[in-house]
């Protein structure tokens, strides 16, 4: 399938060697598509340029880029290094080779990656921290700390800085800095979760506050709402505040996130145990069992709602395969010993005996070493044993062989990941989906794929969109949509190259008809060749010019060209030394891209006069230039022509808020959440605020 693919490419750009491959042409639509986060796709051209000149290094560092974005972090590593042994001064390479050791555990090496970058550009934000957070990783926190004071003296406004800092001084037990850091983070972005979720780890560990970390909890939640962890750990909080049902909501809605979160199974469980549901509880307590088989702590609580039921065979066994894996462990003996007297199981008096000489051990051992002993992993034998609690585990030291203890899973620390930063000015990709910021809903754009989902679960109907389709004159049916999905397989990929092929075959031999080009240009959109695809739906529009989709389309074409030139622009300035003039040039550029690409859009409503979703697209350039008061009027009528459109609604509410109209961004995002947009809401509370 893939030499398929490769020959296809090389067949389209009409050349009989790999030699003879245009590297430019080809690196370019290969950053189109990394640049969309097609990544599979972007691969493939990569590839071609490496097979015909091995030598480059800018097509290694960019299939680095596309691999570390699929979390391929091995090959992100070799790739990078490739491009470095080509060529040793691309900064970038030492940065995303950094990163990506630090994905899979090479601390110290990512360091030596940094060192090699900031010894080039000694100021870059993203790497100082970067290597702050490695340091840690490999305990050498004296160094860590002189990093985190390097990178907060030159950006004191970098609230991530001072909440890496404040994690460093908790690992050194210093909490009251470790407090003031996470304040100053606060002050400086309110919305920085990971403040709210240390500060609650403190309250709830530290002091006990259960009420304090409940607060902080809500925060971060509203912050962040499709975090498991963080409702599994306000379920921990609301139950210890007595809040059963808060607790249990929390954890159920835990699971809608993850279902196979074993933690918010086994906690369920335990709540379900305490009020005598036991037949929910085992449901849970098999779930986890069936992800974890010898998870003792769940065998253990399972034999107790054995042993209640009556199931005595079942508890026996249950118990039998905590005692193996636990032969000093006094509670399970008893627990044994109680079973089996209830069964009239005559050697039950010696577990009896076994549990006490057991016990009276470890109490002399607690005495003189101050430790708790491996039972208080379990807990009394009683059904309604806390709910895996940090209070009767806080200062235990189980045995290492234990299952993973629910001390650290329950408490805020595990979720206060301090995640590393790679932010290549010139690649959009995943990596900044991290920021914390409010995102508008992006424009429609005609496609073959769409993202169904349960608000959604087919496209939305466009009358031109069905007469074309109706017409069965293209190879695909047309959809549109405003998230487009990537192309993952290769068939998918295959299929476009293919049609391209054989539109160029129909074309050459045909007499040409618009709809050809239209089709050709929809596949080079979908394979993010956009400069071709501007060229075929320009054709299509001359030879038809009452074809409204193609207008749009070269829209479409031309937007998405816009932003991918970007990259190129701003890695260009990167290495100039004339960035002004360059920048006007630029912005000169732009601007006339601007205008051409309103201008196809005012085309296509001149000829198509309801066609709504011109409006809105119109709408979202401008915003994207903060023309917000053009933005508004253009969602206006947007929603005069399609009053639920939610998409408008979401734009119009976030363009009024940005405005200074509070009122009238309120109404729009709850209009918007009630129609379908499920941002809305978690934009709803933030704005509250």
């Amino acid at each position: 399938m893939k030499h398929r693919i490769i020959s296809i490419i090389l067949s389209l750009l009409s050349l009989t060697s790999f030699a003879q491959i245009n590297t430019d042409q080809v690196l370019r639509i290969g950053r189109n598509a990394l640049y969309f986060e097609d990544y599979v796709l972007s691969i493939q051209y990569f590839n071609q340029i490496i097979a015909a000149k091995p030598y480059l290094a800018q097509p290694y560092f960019y299939r680095a880029l596309a691999k570390f974005n699929l979390e391929d972090y091995q090959g992100a590593e070799a790739d990078a290094t490739t491009a470095i042994e080509h060529n040793p001064f691309i900064t970038d390479a030492y940065e995303l080779r950094g990163v990506a050791r630090q994905n899979i555990g090479k601390h110290s090496e990512a360091v030596e990656d940094y060192d090699k970058y900031l010894s080039m550009l000694p100021e870059s934000r993203g790497v100082l921290y970067n290597k702050a957070l490695a340091l840690v990783q490999i305990e050498k926190m004296d160094e860590a700390s002189s990093a985190f004071e390097s990178l907060l003296s030159h950006y004191p406004n970098f609230d991530g800085g001072y909440l890496g800092r404040a994690k460093l001084l908790l690992e050194r037990k210093d909490t009251v800095a470790a407090l003031d850091d996470i304040q100053k983070a606060l002050e400086i972005n309110k919305n920085a979760v990971n403040g709210y979720v240390m500060r609650a780890d403190i309250a709830m560990n530290g002091k006990r506050d259960y009420k304090a970390a409940l607060s902080d909890m809500d925060e971060a939640i509203r912050l962040q709402p499709k975090f498991a962890g963080y409702f599994i750990n306000r379920a921990f909080l609301r139950y210890k505040l007595d809040d059963y049902f808060g607790a249990m909501s929390d954890y159920d809605y835990a699971l809608q996130l993850e279902p196979d979160n074993f933690v918010a199974h086994f906690n369920r469980a335990m709540l379900c145990a305490e009020v005598k549901d036991y037949n929910k509880a085992l449901d849970d307590f098999d779930h986890v069992l069936r992800v974890r088989p010898e998870e003792y702590r769940t065998l253990y609580n399972r034999a107790l709602i054995y042993r209640e039921r009556g199931e005595y065979k079942k508890a026996i066994e249950d118990i039998n395969t905590v005692i193996e894996a636990f032969p000093t462990l006094a509670a399970a003996y008893f627990l044994r010993f109680d079973i089996k007297r209830a069964m009239g199981d005559r050697t039950a008096e010696s577990d009896y005996k076994k549990s006490l000489a057991l016990a009276k051990q470890r109490i002399k051992v607690k005495g003189k070493k101050g430790a708790e002993s491996t039972d208080d992993l379990f807990g009394t034998p009683a059904v309604n044993d806390d709910v895996a609690s940090v209070d009767s585990e806080a200062d235990s030291e189980p045995q290492e062989v234990v299952a993973a203890r629910f001390t650290s899973l329950l408490t805020m620390a595990d979720n206060t990941q301090m995640e590393g930063e790679y932010s290549n000015k010139s690649i959009r990709g995943k990596v900044q989906n991290r920021n914390m910021t409010i995102e508008i809903e992006p424009m429609f754009t005609l496609t073959y794929y769409t993202s169904p989902n349960e608000l959604k679960p087919s496209s939305d109907f466009m009358r031109e969109i069905d007469d074309v389709n109706r017409t069965r004159m293209l190879r695909f049916l047309l959809q549109i949509t405003n998230h487009e999905p990537s192309m993952t397989d290769e068939e998918s990929i295959n299929s476009h190259f293919e049609s391209i092929d054989y539109y160029n075959s129909y074309l050459s031999t045909h007499t040409p008809r618009a709809v050809d080009y239209f089709g050709r240009g929809m596949d080079q959109v979908m394979v993010h060749n956009y400069k071709s695809a501007i060229d075929d739906f320009t054709k299509a529009a001359e030879l038809s010019p009452e074809f409204t989709l193609a207008f749009f389309m070269r829209a479409i074409a031309r937007y998405k060209d816009m932003h991918a030139a970007e990259a190129d622009m701003s890695e260009g300035e990167s290495g100039s030394n004339n960035s002004t003039t360059s920048a006007e040039i630029n912005r000169k550029t732009q601007q006339a891209v601007v205008a051409s690409i309103m201008d196809d859009f005012d085309h296509a409503l001149k000829l198509s006069p309801t066609l709504a979703v011109a409006q809105y697209n119109k709408g979202v350039l401008y915003l994207e230039f903060q023309d917000l008061t053009s933005a508004v009027n253009a969602f206006n009528k947007a929603i005069e022509l399609r009053p639920g459109f939610g998409e408008a609604y979401y734009n119009r509410g976030y363009a009024y808020f940005r405005l200074g109209n509070r009122k009238a961004g309120m109404d729009d995002l709850s209009k918007a959440g009630e129609l379908g947009i499920v941002p809305s809401y978690s934009v709803l509370k933030r704005m509250s605020n």
